[in-house]
């Protein structure tokens, strides 16, 4: 939905939650109420009438823009259809992790060999997904919550598993800064919730970090990647010694 037909349905939510109907705006505006229904059916409002109708309702242009943020649903996760579609079109895919790490239209079209019609019809299917909002001159506002996350066991996780995960753990991590930490150990339940509470607070704060880095030129920026994990786990060598629980 683009951003002025939702300022106008919050406008029309307003209006009712006060009580007030066409025939009143008409009054209120000294228009014919027919006129009134032809300018919330078109939806082609003035910042300056969309302040009158305010002042019918005592209320500040900036009373009605808190509403309209506080009506857009962000969203922690997607549905499963959601993920599907994603994962069945690789370029919509790739989109949509482009605008969850904050890439602008510009940004990706500039980064990546993707054309600009490309782009805007999969930047238009992420607004119909809500995942965004798509703004004049193609500007992206991202909906989902600071705590999204994909789908446990969901499509966008299992396409994770069989195409991504082994081609990341594969690569070198010496080069370019590159960490990684491994361990094997035995530990008692309580010391396994412990550690698995850390990393998810970890998560959070990679989570802010890159919100903060957002505002930092694209050139600033380099695609990581990070993998936290936790399981109960035996050597696949040590498979043919263990005796059946």
């Amino acid at each position: 939905m683009a951003q002025t037909q939702a300022i106008v349905a919050t406008l029309k939510r307003a209006l009712k939650s006060h009580g007030l109907t066409y025939a009143d705006v008409a009054r209120g505006l000294g228009m014919s109420e027919a006129n009134v229904k032809r300018l919330f059916a078109s939806e082609r409002f003035t910042l300056a009438r969309i302040e009158e109708v305010c002042r019918l309702m005592e209320m500040d242009l900036s009373e009605l823009f808190q509403l309209y943020e506080a009506s857009r649903s962000r969203i922690a996760q997607l549905t499963e259809d959601q993920e599907r579609e994603l994962v069945a079109d690789p370029l919509l895919l790739m989109v949509a992790v482009f605008v969850q790490n904050h890439l602008g239209f510009a940004d990706i079209t500039g980064r990546y060999n993707i054309s600009v019609p490309d782009c805007i019809r999969c930047l238009a299917k992420l607004d119909r997904l809500r995942i965004i909002d798509l703004l004049p001159n193609n500007r992206i506002k991202l909906r989902i919550d600071e705590r999204f996350s994909w789908l446990p066991g969901g499509p966008i996780e299992r396409f994770f598993e069989r195409e991504v995960q082994q081609q990341f753990l594969c690569g070198s991590f010496r080069r370019s800064g590159g960490t990684r930490l491994f361990f094997n150990g035995l530990l008692s339940e309580h010391s396994r919730q412990l550690i698995a509470r850390r990393l998810e607070a970890l998560g959070h704060e990679i989570a802010d970090l890159q919100r903060q880095d957002a505002g930092r030129p694209p050139h600033e920026r380099h695609n990581t990647g990070i993998l936290l994990a936790l399981r109960e786990w035996e050597f696949d060598a040590s498979q043919p010694f263990l005796k059946p629980r």
